[in-house]
């Protein structure tokens, strides 16, 4: 047989598609490794017939998180819409193109850079446009533009988007440096940017809105050049017709809100959590709150929830604020995605009585979908978690707590586990899969705050009869309420 030997020499443009693979379906191809000396053999199986049905498709590693978990779906997605099977193979961002380019997968979806011109690539429709961002520690002085960040340490993934998107600014800033991450995840590197480690990260809008609820010190200083078009990709001599099915699905699920309700689904939450200001809270305590009060003291009288509790979930969904809309189209005070305003018959979510009264309904409905052992107060706060990520997610918490023999109808014990089904070596083994478990128990924490404090403002016969009240730094504010009334 003859041999087929190919040496690479791998560099930052090698990983981002300048690289030369060789193919022959037929044969066993020997890389040799110059460094070591080592001959290495893989012999490449021929990829399916997708349209026989079955797809290969490159996806984010697991680590990638939400993600990853979008991509997934939206591939099984796409493969129910061709009547096809799916096979995932999760690779890291530089080593889709070698593996697209050995023709291992039919297609990659990786959240990958679609608006640059590459010879050796073709890209499926645009389903999403996110902005580049450089995230800094903002303990330190963050730099006001790309000209400004001489001697900063930036980070970001080898081939990701995110590089493409530094490389693109390298004319306007000559002395642009970063250092390139292999074999991570976006969630490692804001974790280094965070405990000092790092200065900087390049990530989109969407990484970064999660990443910020788990660290309060990151800030965005600013935006990279154009917006990236995320788009799959695939080789260049790939089959046409694929590519014209994946136009068709996309067309559809764009027309029909599938693709908007996957967005929301994923993302719809990410920026919905502010950090824990008390002072500010007290303030719109006085200011927006006896504005909307009557509103809901109406919804407590239907659900039975104290009027204090929806108005805290309230103020951490939108801060009180009937025209709050997010990046993906949550909106109202209750921050209602299309798919529960559908479901709750909300024909306006911008008219606060509306969202008030959905989003109360809502998480009385949730409530009383947990098993009726679970007791008070761990009967709401799993309310509020569901409310956040779901029933399914919230399952997914108990099974794993009863696992480690806690308790499942304890918010205590729950509240220890939820933050791991953010992990691979967890979701991967529950039934609901993916999801941002620790955002739902930062969620609910904060309006349990929020509740207290609006209790000691504004106490109880019951809450006075059960303990004292000190009331020397709430005065004023008391009195501020007293007059608004």
């Amino acid at each position: 047989m003859q041999l087929l030997i190919a040496a690479r020499i791998l560099s930052a443009t090698d990983e981002l598609g300048q690289n030369v693979a060789m193919r022959n379906s037929s044969r066993c191809i020997f890389v040799l490794l110059l460094s070591s000396n080592l001959l290495l053999a893989s012999c490449m199986k021929p990829l399916p017939d997708w349209q026989a049905g079955k797809l290969v498709v490159i996806v984010p590693m697991s680590e990638q998180g939400a993600e990853a978990e979008f991509e997934r779906e939206l591939v099984r997605l796409f493969a129910d819409s061709i009547h096809s099977r799916v096979e995932f193979l999760p690779k890291p961002s530089e080593l889709i193109g070698l593996a697209l380019h050995e023709h291992r997968a039919h297609f990659a979806a990786a959240s990958l850079r679609s608006e640059l011109p590459n010879a050796d690539w073709q890209f499926g429709p645009s389903y999403q446009t996110v902005r580049e961002l450089l995230v800094c520690n903002r303990d330190a002085t963050l730099p006001k533009s790309i000209t400004h960040t001489d001697g900063l340490r930036i980070v970001v993934l080898a081939a990701s988007a995110q590089e493409k998107a530094l490389l693109r600014e390298l004319p306007n800033a000559p002395s642009l440096h970063w250092q390139t991450q292999r074999k991570t995840t976006t969630k490692t590197l804001f974790e280094a940017v965070s405990a000092g480690e790092q200065d900087c990260v390049v990530a989109n809008e969407l990484q970064f809105a999660n990443a910020r609820n788990f660290h309060g010190n990151l800030q965005a200083a600013f935006s990279l050049g154009e917006p990236s078009k995320l788009a799959w990709q695939l080789s260049k001599d790939a089959d046409p017709a694929l590519l014209k099915a994946m136009w068709l699905f996309f067309k559809k699920i764009q027309q029909d809100g599938s693709l908007k309700q996957l967005i929301d689904r994923f993302y719809g939450h990410s920026d919905r959590l502010k950090a824990l200001d008390s002072a500010t809270f007290i303030q719109r305590s006085a200011t927006l709150l006896p504005r909307y009060r009557r509103l809901f003291e109406e919804a407590a009288s239907v659900t039975g929830f104290d009027w204090q509790l929806l108005a805290a979930l309230a103020y951490q969904e939108s801060q009180w604020d009937p025209l709050a809309t997010s990046f993906t189209n949550v909106r109202g005070m209750m921050m209602l995605t299309e798919a529960t305003a559908d479901l709750m018959k909300v024909k306006n979510r911008l008219n606060p009585r509306e969202s008030i009264m959905a989003g109360a309904k809502y998480l009385a409905m949730i409530r009383d979908q947990l098993p009726a052992r679970i007791a008070e107060p761990s009967r709401t706060w799993m309310a509020l978690a569901a409310y956040n990520q779901g029933i399914g997610h919230l399952e997914d918490a108990r099974v794993l707590t009863k696992r480690a023999g806690g308790n499942p109808d304890n918010w205590t014990d729950v509240k220890k586990w939820m933050p791991l089904i953010s992990q691979p070596e967890y979701f991967e083994t529950l039934k609901y899969g993916y999801a941002r478990g620790g955002e739902a128990v930062i969620l609910v924490e904060s309006i349990r705050s929020y509740h207290d404090m609006l209790k000691r403002l504004e106490p109880t016969p019951a809450d006075l009869a059960s303990k004292p009240v000190s009331y020397s730094l709430l005065e004023p504010i008391k009195k501020l309420l007293r007059k608004r009334h």
